[in-house]
């Protein structure tokens, strides 16, 4: 299984094995991972799973297609970077294996 580190805005590090085709946002439920509340249960609907993409894995995660429900969303989180994406959108991947995430201020 792909591994996933999450880091909480303190800098707090979860590392996570999450398996191949569940969603980032998924892992982090299945883990307990503080700051991904995922209030619509992954249906995109409310950007409770905001991340941000570390820098060096945006090229294989990829940005929110223009006009979708996720860049619509982001449109409204606080906090959005370039680099953001609702983790219930982005499924998990051999590729993915040593992906990390980092988590916005207001969601610890």
């Amino acid at each position: 299984m792909p591994k996933i580190t999450y880091i909480e805005h303190g800098e707090h590090e979860h590392l996570v094995e999450v398996p191949l085709g569940h969603s980032v946002m998924r892992g982090a439920v299945d883990n307990n991972i503080p700051g991904i509340d995922a209030d619509c249960g992954g249906e995109c609907a409310c950007a409770t799973c905001h991340v941000y993409v570390d820098e060096a894995w945006l090229g294989a995660v990829g940005t929110p297609p223009p006009g979708s429900q996720e860049a619509s969303m982001l449109s409204f989180a606080a906090l959005a970077q370039p680099n953001s994406r609702l983790s219930c959108q982005v499924t998990v991947t051999a590729a993915l294996d040593g992906l990390v995430v980092r988590l916005p201020e207001g969601q610890h």
